[in-house]
């Protein structure tokens, strides 16, 4: 059986567990080389290696990972990051006509894989210490198709559009206004219609600083369009979007798919659901190994990934099926009042938002949802007092505030955490509520600059968690994260609510991952970018309504999952939903 052997060498300190990896492992100790001091770092021979574990219990800063690849893996990798690092074994296929969607669990190799065929990663085929040349990747795949695409890759005889995933950077990336970048890059004599499409009008003479996350999406989603390619690749495209521009923004993709080849990563289901024509499943382990299987129909490939189990290659990546229960039990939200806020205006230059008064209750999670640039984040602002009101004074709240921005520190997960959550950090409830229930007890030595999108989410969320507050407020807490993470979160997040008997308001997109926090729900309507008021509170299957009913969009859940689908347009669930106002079938 073939084994990775994977350290973390952000995590690995020799000088100060005195190698104790070596010492302890027993092959090691039959006076073989298995593990190397190389540099002051672990590095693990994998071939002598029995996988025995040892090394991995004794290790002191969780720095190593053994993992045994599938038995009916028979490919060599197509790339590897170092010795003991991780390691991409295929890459997804390309189809003419078509939109191929990509699922698959964060830090699995979807990323990497983009890189590759976008050309800013060379493959190096696993050959990491002597990377081979071009001609030899190419005739590597000399009867597949990747041969060509690499001829034509390292040629430079194919053009390529690429919208990343961190689309906050484009803050450090680009100075100046929106239209003088979409003007730059627009190669298609498209930039008025499109600009139109998006609603991108209102904001054309800002600056790219002075953005929201959601416009920030819909303008790099817009570059992307604007360049002519052969290649298109959308890297979560749906991130901080309302649901009106996810089918927008899926609409436009789908419309490129005549004349280019398309691949779309994603986690949103319902946008995937929405946009793919085939899906293709990344398994594996995270940070360790990640595998591409074949393409499949779109509701198949679905199925199977939330089943965990890939039929054709007979293959369980995954010993747990993802299932969509129905939504938590709001069963401690009481009718007794923790705060009144007060009706509450702000004015920009070109902007307005009003809020009329609204009672939060103990242990009730308040959701909001609605349009971008309707000030969904400006009223978190405020509530947090980063922003200034120009009418209604908030009272001396105690509030944690997760932004929508997600800041890196350089400090590594445990410091920062430890600094916040002071003694509760060390207590078994957090250890078993907050680190291993969202997935970051291993990431505690990771320095948070190396963290990925959906880490450092999760860590942010932590964080708001950590803290002594009366009130949570969260912006986007769905942003970057995989599927099965985002029921966690909302898991989290509904307990402890429950278990500190506080209070929380929290901005999102996601339909699945509102219905399982909301105990009730704003509406924020108006005209985005111009004038923004608030419906509400709400009860939930009202406010649920009301925002799909603004949106003329349908959504029910599938009979065998339970997750919720888009409905097309002017189908017959379609039309029959609207003709009994029932927007969302619970």
């Amino acid at each position: 059986m073939t084994r990775l052997a994977i350290i973390k060498k952000e995590k690995c300190h020799l000088h100060k567990c005195n190698f104790l990896c070596a010492k302890v492992c027993p092959i090691n100790r039959k006076d073989q080389d298995c593990i190397r001091n190389i540099n002051e770092k672990a590095v693990i021979d994998e071939v002598l290696c029995n996988g025995c574990g040892i090394c991995i219990k004794k290790c002191p800063y969780e720095a190593i990972q053994i993992v045994n690849l599938p038995e009916q893996l028979n490919e060599d990798p197509i790339h590897r990051f170092g010795e003991n690092a991780f390691e991409l074994f295929s890459l997804p296929i390309l189809k003419e006509k078509s939109v191929i969607g990509i699922i698959g669990r964060n830090g699995i190799g979807k990323s990497t894989a983009l890189n590759i065929l976008t050309g800013t990663i060379k493959p190096n085929l696993g050959n990491f210490d002597n990377p081979p040349k071009n001609k030899e990747i190419i005739n590597k795949y000399s009867n597949k198709y990747l041969s060509d695409y690499f001829k034509n890759l390292f040629d430079e005889n194919i053009k390529i559009s690429y919208k990343p995933q961190r689309v906050e950077l484009l803050r450090e990336l680009y100075k100046g206004k929106v239209i003088d970048l979409l003007k730059k890059i627009d190669e298609k004599n498209i930039i008025d219609n499109l600009m139109k499409e998006l609603d991108l009008e209102n904001i054309q003479n800002r600056q790219i600083k002075d953005l929201s996350g959601g416009e920030l999406q819909r303008i790099a989603i817009a570059a992307c369009i604007l360049k002519k390619a052969d290649v298109y690749y959308f890297d979560e495209p749906s991130s901080f979007l309302d649901i009106t521009y996810r089918i927008k923004v899926a609409k436009l993709i789908r419309s490129l798919k005549e004349n280019s080849k398309i691949i779309v990563v994603e986690h949103d289901l319902a946008t995937l659901d929405y946009i793919s024509d085939e899906i293709q499943i990344v398994y594996g382990v995270p940070s360790c190994y990640g595998i591409f299987s074949q393409s499949k129909s779109v509701r198949r490939g679905i199925n199977e990934y939330l089943d965990g189990y890939l039929s054709d290659d007979n293959i369980r990546f995954r010993d747990y099926a993802i299932k969509f229960f129905d939504p938590l039990i709001s069963k401690t939200s009481s009718d007794v009042i923790s705060f009144e806020l007060p009706g509450l205006e702000k004015s920009f230059d070109k902007f307005s938002l009003k809020v009329n008064k609204i009672n939060i209750k103990k242990s009730e999670v308040m959701c909001i949802m609605g349009a971008n640039g309707l000030g969904k984040t400006t009223f978190l602002d405020m509530l947090s007092k980063k922003t200034k009101s120009d009418k209604g004074n908030i009272d001396d709240i105690k509030i944690s505030y997760k932004e929508q921005d997600l800041k890196a520190e350089d400090k590594n997960v445990e410091q920062y955490l430890r600094e916040i959550a002071k003694n509760e950090f060390d207590s078994g409830w957090y250890k078993q509520n907050i680190l291993e229930k969202l997935n970051i007890k291993n990431l505690l030595k990771n320095n948070i600059k190396n963290l990925s999108g959906g880490e450092l989410q999760k860590v942010k969320i932590a964080s708001c968690l950590s803290k002594e507050a009366d009130l949570i407020l969260m912006d986007e807490p769905s942003a970057f994260i995989d599927v099965e993470d985002r029921l966690l979160v909302a898991e989290v997040i509904k307990e402890f609510i429950i278990r500190k008997e506080i209070s929380a308001i929290i901005v999102d997109h996601d339909i699945q991952f509102i219905d399982y926090l909301a105990d009730s729900m704003l509406v924020f309507e108006g005209k985005p970018g111009i004038k923004g008021n608030v419906n509400g509170p709400l009860e939930k299957k009202e406010g649920m309504n009301i925002i799909l009913k603004n949106l003329d969009i349908t959504y029910r859940k599938d009979p065998n999952t339970n997750r919720p689908r888009i409905n097309k347009p002017n189908s017959q669930l379609d039309k029959q939903q609207k003709q009994n106002n029932e927007y969302y079938l619970e």
